[in-house]
């Protein structure tokens, strides 16, 4: 990842263009290492006050700083730090937004009024450093107040970090300088005294460079010692001057792979490269997915260890069917064992071990032999194998309709795994824990208490033609707009053969344009499970087509009188086309 001192030179610096001056409306910390803050400021020129949310995120998996759009589910009780920071900044505006040198650290700081009304500075110091993130609210002699990480000394740590402790800035990395500190001769006599690769020389000298970056400036030099500092001047010159353009580099299926704060060429044609309209919107489209599923896997680790266990549960129990029934399929060789034992009957007498008889099923006739059990007469015998015929008989229609209920519950968790990744909020998740909970999983749920549940709020769509477009989250949402919002007249939507959402186009009879029932069938696409990047069957059909069988698991549902799309899941035509 490119998330170094360049690119945090460039998000702090569109930071400070719209958030110095703003103040502070509101602040939440909707996890445990992050603060989003709730801004109000004036669009330059306008006069017209802008809400922005800056969101400052200090955890270990993806620490970014940036405006964003989405809100975030917050805890019901806030956590301390956040009602800390309420007490201290809550009216407070941000007065400057800098960075601690060259490094992946910024100081924001606030001027607010006390508990006397007297004006005070406060400052947050934010360390986006990997594992070694951090978030420090400081008072106005940059004291600790409270930090989202402490450490002391006992820790092995060489800064602590403790409330009453003046703060001190990240460390420099030992032997390293800023590249903004470096000159020409310094540059040369350093690469010519290391004896190194290009690109580990510029690691192993440059403090805040990534391998992204370093990568780049060899890949332009092309082998040239000269060009090496060309492009190394060129990377400062943009740091200095504000100079950046946000840029998106795209795997072939669509994925973002990288981003940096200036244009990258050393992918070639293996990746896409997008300019965003800002750094904010670049971060947020890398990190969006990414930050979304870990924050579920955080909130949804209950539901993941029930639906884990319970589909490991069916795959042995399906296992260990498939082996008995494979047994079965001897059932036709125990009921002509018990044929050729009653048609040569009369050749047989008790307490023999084996009976060797003419098989008259083969045209050839020829003698075969049959195990028998020495104290049983010959049709004793006879019935023992009839029997276990009709125990294989009986089973094997047993295990083939408990195999098929296993299979379909099977597919029906496939389902919840799919709703779990399109879960936003608290209440998407709550809903799952409902379904689950009234599919029969109550035992396996001992702390779970039903409760009354808001109205669901599924995906909203508008499509060119101004439709409204309605996208379900999971099982409960797909049957609450399929068969209480949707009309009979409105148009139904479903990806073929995998696991996905249903989307309904409320149109109440009308035909909507060619376009329009691309863009429905591209969404249903994209919120399903379907592969990215390959074209997809979509079925679709009026409501008036739909059934859901008597007691079918949340969200089956069967139809007829169908049609077919093909398309390719598209996600940022579903995200343009979504109401936000």
């Amino acid at each position: 990842m490119a998330f170094d001192a360049g690119f945090t030179a460039a998000i702090l610096h569109e930071i400070a263009e719209s958030a110095v001056g703003a103040r502070i409306e509101k602040i939440f910390q909707p996890s445990k290492e992050s603060v989003l803050l709730v801004l109000r400021g004036e669009r330059s020129g306008e006069g017209k006050g802008q809400t922005l949310r800056l969101l400052i995120d200090a955890g270990t998996s993806n620490p970014r700083m940036c405006f964003c759009d989405p809100e975030f589910d917050n805890p019901k009780v806030p956590p301390m730090f956040c009602m800390l920071l309420r007490k201290h900044l809550s009216g407070a505006r941000i007065t400057s937004v800098r960075q601690l040198g060259f490094e992946r650290a910024a100081e924001f700081e606030f001027e607010g009024r006390d508990e006397m009304g007297f004006l005070s500075k406060k400052y947050i110091f934010a360390e986006i450093m990997g594992k070694f993130s951090n978030l420090i609210f400081c008072d106005a002699d940059k004291r600790v107040l409270a930090a989202v990480h402490t450490q002391d000394l006992s820790g092995g740590s060489k800064r602590p970090i403790l409330p009453g402790i003046p703060y001190t800035p990240p460390p420099a990395q030992e032997g390293k300088i800023s590249p903004l500190d470096e000159t020409r001769e310094g540059f040369f006599a350093a690469l010519t005294a290391s004896g190194l690769p290009a690109g580990k020389f510029l690691m192993s000298r440059y403090a805040g460079l990534s391998p992204l970056v370093a990568r780049e400036i060899v890949h332009l030099a092309d082998g040239e010692n000269e060009g090496l500092w060309r492009f190394f001047s060129e990377v400062v010159r943009r740091v200095r001057e504000g100079d950046f353009t946000p840029t998106l580099l795209l795997k072939p299926d669509g994925t973002p792979l990288e981003y940096a704060f200036l244009p990258i060429a050393q992918y070639g044609n293996t990746a896409t490269t997008r300019m965003e309209e800002s750094f904010s919107r670049l971060i947020e489209t890398f990190f969006s997915e990414r930050s979304r599923n870990e924050r579920i896997r955080q909130r949804a680790s209950d539901v993941l260890r029930l639906l884990t266990a319970a589909e490991g549960r069916l795959t042995k129990k399906l296992a260990v069917q498939e082996a008995d029934l494979d047994a079965c399929r001897e059932k036709e060789s125990f009921k002509k064992a018990g044929d050729l034992i009653t048609a040569n009957i009369y050749r047989l007498t008790r307490g023999m071990t084996e009976a060797t008889v003419t098989d008259y099923f083969d045209e050839a006739c020829p003698t075969v032999t049959i195990p028998m059990d020495s104290r049983l007469a010959p049709a004793q015998n006879a019935q023992r194998y009839y029997k276990k015929y009709n125990k294989c008989k009986s089973a094997e229609l047993h295990l083939t309709e408990q195999m098929a209920k296993a299979r379909e519950e099977l597919r029906y968790l496939d389902t919840v795994f799919d709703a779990l990744t399109k879960a936003e909020t608290e209440n998407d998740l709550s809903e799952i824990r409902r379904e689950l909970y009234e599919s029969g999983y109550a035992s396996r749920m001992k702390h779970y208490t039903a409760a009354k549940l808001p109205a669901p709020k599924p995906l909203e769509f508008t499509t060119s033609g101004g439709w409204r477009l309605l996208v379900g989250k999971n099982n409960s949402q797909n049957d609450y707009i399929t068969h209480k919002l949707a009309g009979k007249g409105d148009i139904w939507f479903h990806i073929k053969d995998y696991p996905g959402s249903h989307a309904v186009l409320f149109c109440d009879g009308a035909e909507p344009d060619a376009l329009d029932f691309t863009e429905a069938a591209t969404v249903a696409a994209v919120y399903s499970k379907a592969p990215a990047g390959q074209k997809v069957t979509v079925d679709y059909t009026r409501v008036r087509n739909l059934k859901k069988p008597p007691a079918g698991k949340p969200g089956f549902v069967t139809f007829s009188n169908n049609y077919s799309a093909y398309v390719t899941p598209d996600r940022e035509l579903a995200e343009r086309l979504r109401k936000k």
